[in-house]
């Protein structure tokens, strides 16, 4: 059963890194509830973001949840790493190539919750091996590895399945990718509770407005 209020998370892919912290500490004080830390290793998709350095370096601009997204392979020994930075929340693909539940299971182990994400062209049936390990499954609504990418209408009946597989279940749904006003709102109807949100909040001039209107629409 998922939470009933809409929570917002950031995306820092979209941040200006020339002054990281300070972007990170406007979007606390704007009101969004999760910090989406986007994590690649330019293996697992084309691109190449941060470490668990810079997570460190970031955790004292705000208290908010760290919500990292690891799109990384091999993926388990480095997740005491971002434990010890500061995450808050761990996510790890599905289709890496390790024991994805092995990770899960080592997250857990470490106190920290963990979360399962699919790219959009794996069924939604996977997620049932990790629906009774996972804090959150995250929908991807893009291909992972790039921000600013159009989002993939098709992924709403995913997000729909997966809201009926969870059932009673304490289990939130995030979605990523393509996050505006109108597919916020098409993703929310279909069962999500978080929304990843890069482009969008970052090239609105208040990040205290965008965040309302995306948390209310």
């Amino acid at each position: 059963m998922t939470s009933d209020k809409v929570k917002i998370a950031p995306s820092i892919l979209s941040a200006d890194f020339s002054k990281l912290g300070k972007e990170i500490y406007d979007l606390d004080k704007a009101g969004c509830d999760y910090i989406h830390i986007d994590v690649m290793d330019g293996h697992f998709v084309p691109n190449i973001t941060i470490g668990a350095n810079v997570v460190k370096s970031i955790r004292k601009f705000s208290e908010k949840i760290f919500d990292v997204h690891l799109m990384i392979d091999p993926v388990k020994k480095y997740i005491p790493d971002f434990v010890n930075a500061g995450a808050d929340i761990i996510t790890i693909h599905h289709e890496i190539n390790e024991d994805t539940l092995d990770s899960i299971l080592l997250v857990k182990k470490l106190k920290k919750k963990a979360g399962i994400s699919i790219k959009p062209g794996t069924p939604a049936n996977i997620v049932e091996k990790y629906i009774n390990h996972v804090d959150l499954i995250l929908v991807m609504t893009v291909e992972p590895g790039f921000g600013g990418q159009k989002f993939m209408i098709e992924q709403l009946e995913k997000i729909k399945l997966i809201k009926k597989m969870i059932g009673n279940r304490k289990i939130d749904i995030e979605v990523d990718g393509g996050i505006d006003l109108n597919t916020a709102k098409s993703s929310i109807e279909a069962g999500a509770n978080i929304l990843v949100s890069g482009s969008t909040i970052f090239k609105c001039q208040s990040y205290k407005n965008i965040i309302k209107k995306l948390r209310n629409v």
